[in-house]
């Protein structure tokens, strides 16, 4: 595209023009194959067209696609039903557009809760929630907040991990704490099972609310069907997106009815919210992960994949749940100068740090190409 680039230069030069996906694998514009072990991060969790998902797709767009929220499509019901399932019953859902979307309605939601004086949002450095402002603001990285200062009111940031740190800001003003189970942006860093269920009791007695953001940990990618299940907590909300529509845009808010209940016409909406093609793509994601085990591939996958990066030349360490992995780099090794070697020999992947890839393989990889792709990494790491 050149000088005449159509787009805000918000995202760089693209490295590739993908134009076709099968599963794991993409080609370019110049009939390149690549694998694909990023999964748009953490999206295409069923791998590129997916024949049953984008059949549901192109039949809802046969049928209906929107009629606005004045009025019901029993698309979205089903879809809600599903997610609430998964999330063990009980509760309500909004469907929204993105992950940074489902965060800002959390927060809203968290302050209408708390009520007025109650309106604080602990989150944790190192996070990453999203870029509309108050997703920013309670993003943990305080370079990504300067260009935009000041930022909005509200928002406390303490250590990862840190339980004590959390302990001393917890108080009155404080309506929610807002934790990923696993830091993604911030370097693929799992929270401890331990830390999560002392958040949980710290929430619990000082009557402020667990958001936990699975925006990128969702839908089976660490081989549970959420990140927060592994350490045996129920959050108070959760926040939805990437994988649950496999590559359509689809976010969602889910809280239990007690306390989605604080919502009232008009509190919160979105032009888009549960529209039929985005919640047919959500039901047929469903579908097919509970018919193929999806968190079980994660995790029989997550632990051959990690196995094998263990035996490359140049791996430190590999960290992660399931099929979200980070891979720490030996001493000296540029991550980002290994991530296009490994892109100009055909394997899609993510310098996530300076010295760390990040891996995120489609739950439907196949063990060949799980060899393809370590023969790969074996070739630029050596």
């Amino acid at each position: 595209m050149g000088n005449h680039c159509p787009f805000m230069p918000v995202f760089g030069a693209p490295q590739v023009m993908f134009v076709r996906g099968e599963g794991t694998q993409l080609w370019d514009a110049n009939g390149k194959r690549y694998l694909d072990f990023l999964a748009g991060i953490s999206v295409t969790s069923l791998g590129h067209a997916h024949p049953e998902v984008a059949d549901a797709i192109a039949e809802q767009a046969h049928t209906l696609l929107h009629v606005s929220n004045f009025f019901a499509n029993p698309v979205a019901a089903r879809a809600a039903v599903m997610v609430d399932e998964l999330l063990g019953g009980g509760g309500q859902v909004f469907f929204c557009n993105s992950g940074a979307e489902a965060n800002e309605a959390g927060i809203k939601l968290a302050r209408k809760f708390g009520g007025r004086g109650r309106h604080k949002v602990v989150s944790m450095l190192g996070s990453f929630h999203g870029r509309t402002l108050a997703a920013l603001a309670a993003t943990g990285q305080p370079a990504k907040h300067e260009p935009f200062q000041p930022m909005p009111e509200g928002f406390v940031h303490v250590p990862f991990g840190d339980i004590a740190a959390l302990e001393a800001v917890v108080d009155g003003s404080v309506a929610a704490v807002l934790v990923e189970c696993v830091q993604g942006e911030g370097g693929v860093i799992p929270a401890t099972n331990e830390w999560l269920q002392q958040v949980r009791q710290l929430c619990t007695e000082r009557g402020a609310l667990m958001m936990i953001d699975e925006v990128q940990t969702g839908f089976a990618r660490t081989g549970d069907w959420f990140a927060f299940q592994h350490a045996g907590v129920r959050p108070d909300v959760v926040m939805l997106a990437k994988a649950m529509g496999n590559g359509m845009p689809v976010g969602a808010l889910w809280a239990p009815r007690d306390i989605a209940k604080v919502f009232v016409p008009g509190d919160h909406g979105s032009t888009y919210s549960g529209t039929a093609i985005a919640t047919a793509a959500v039901c047929a994601v469903i579908d097919i992960m509970r018919r193929i085990d999806a968190p079980r591939l994660a995790r029989e996958k997550g632990e051959l994949i990690t196995s094998q990066l263990l035996r490359l030349p140049g791996v430190k360490s590999v960290r992660g749940r399931g099929l979200l992995l980070g891979v720490e780099l030996g001493e000296g090794i540029d991550a980002k100068a290994k991530q296009a070697a490994m892109l100009e020999r055909g394997l899609v992947t993510n310098a996530v740090t300076a010295t760390a890839l990040r891996l995120a393989p489609p739950i439907t990889v196949t063990v060949d190409e799980i060899g393809e792709a370590m023969a790969i990494m074996t070739e630029v790491l050596a």
